[in-house]
């Protein structure tokens, strides 16, 4: 046992120090908090060495094997808890308790005069957080087996929300809950993107995020699970996902990858990063008429028509064009070329603007109380609660 506890401890150690060597600290009381918080004790059946590593963990899948909840990333906590502005003494919700760590890491930030309420649909997910945060000593955390779509009013208003599970829609509860000068911090589905997003309150009561982060979470469940956004072509692992994704004809587009296959390269050499902060984001918002955008993902270790991994497309009636983010500006190409060459017309328009990154991106939140905007830039998606504006700022 007291190997156990050196070892966990010398894990525990070099993760933190893995995520001080790259930059995801930028917040003392953040930092402290991740040194004094052991992430195994919210693990307690996984092996130290994945408890320790800098990746999301899953800890629950549905009847047909899709992930429901998980262990975030620690590096994707730092950075929304940065996104949050989090300070001691403050009052916070947190959607989406799961194992409880993120919960316990805000709980130190905040200290003895401040207050973490965290919300959990499954009921057993919130009887195990609540044994993982009293182990932990963090059992001042108040954990709520409840649906999270209406907020948690009886310890409202708060000066943060935290969602860690991705919303099609930011319920309009969430917002009423938050204090006028708060902060609400939310990985929201643009386009089957899902984008960490900080959003805060404008005097004409619409909201509006200028700190946005591309980021990859669970859906949130329940009342306020938004339509589906995610499909299978054919029995392939192929998945697609989009706002319109049920408008995709996947059998049209079964046949479609099923025709001729040409591996094409853009004129630039892109890497990840240049797909996940700017090109990837540009695109969704330049799609060309007749043209559907989505994102793609084929099951790990698995190949679909000559696809793996996870990558951005186009699709027209007659083409398509894959862009695996792995692949450094190499496109697949099925059927006829329209598809890449559309892709290629829109990154020589993103070069030609400077490469706008996420830094450019905005993303607004207006009522449907309110009249439907008329947008001169950007698009602008229709929600349960809200109309979503996205543009970029260049």
């Amino acid at each position: 046992m007291a190997d156990n506890r050196q070892e966990a401890h010398r894990l525990h150690q070099e993760m933190v120090n893995t995520l001080r060597q790259n930059g995801a600290f930028n917040n003392t009381g953040v930092e402290a908090a991740f040194v004094a918080i052991p992430r195994h004790l919210f693990l307690p059946a996984m092996a130290l060495e994945d408890v320790y590593s800098d990746r999301a963990i899953g800890i629950k899948t549905d009847t047909s094997g899709l992930l429901t909840s998980s262990s975030s990333q620690p590096t994707m906590m730092a950075i929304m808890l940065e996104q949050l502005g989090i300070e001691r003494g403050q009052n916070v919700l947190e959607i989406g308790t799961a194992t409880g760590y993120n919960a316990a890491i805000m709980q130190h930030i905040v200290g003895e005069t401040g207050t973490i309420t965290t919300l959990e649909i499954d009921k057993q997910l919130a009887t195990n957080a609540q044994e993982h945060l009293r182990r932990s000593g963090q059992s001042a955390v108040n954990v709520v087996n409840v649906d999270a779509a209406g907020g948690y009013a009886p310890r409202a208003s708060y000066d943060r929300i935290l969602s860690t599970v991705g919303v099609w829609d930011v319920p309009s509860a969430w917002l009423s809950q938050l204090k006028p000068q708060g902060a609400l911090v939310v990985p929201i589905v643009v386009d089957g993107i899902q984008i960490s997003a900080r959003f805060v309150s404008l005097s004409d009561g619409t909201f509006i995020s200028k700190n946005n982060r591309p980021c990859a979470f669970v859906y949130m469940l329940g009342q306020n699970a938004g339509p589906a956004y995610r499909k299978q072509v054919g029995s392939s692992s192929l998945y697609i996902l989009a706002n319109r994704v049920n408008t995709i004809d996947t059998a049209a587009l079964h046949t479609l990858l099923s025709n001729d296959h040409e591996i094409n390269n853009l004129e630039s050499r892109l890497e990840v990063t240049d797909y996940w902060y700017g090109f990837q984001i540009y695109q969704m918002l330049n799609v060309p008429p007749k043209y559907e955008f989505f994102v793609y993902s084929v099951i790990q270790g698995q190949k679909a028509y000559g696809l793996e991994g996870r990558g951005m497309a186009l699709l027209t009636t007659s083409s398509a064009s894959f862009a695996n983010y792995a692949d450094k500006g190499v496109v697949h190409t099925f059927a006829g070329a329209d598809a890449y060459l559309a892709m290629q017309d829109t990154l020589d328009k993103w070069e030609d603007e400077g490469r706008p990154s996420m830094s450019n991106l905005r993303l607004c939140l207006i009522p449907k109380s309110m009249p439907r905007p008329d947008i001169a830039r950007g698009r602008l998606f229709e929600r349960r609660d809200h109309y979503l504006h996205a543009w970029m700022e260049v």
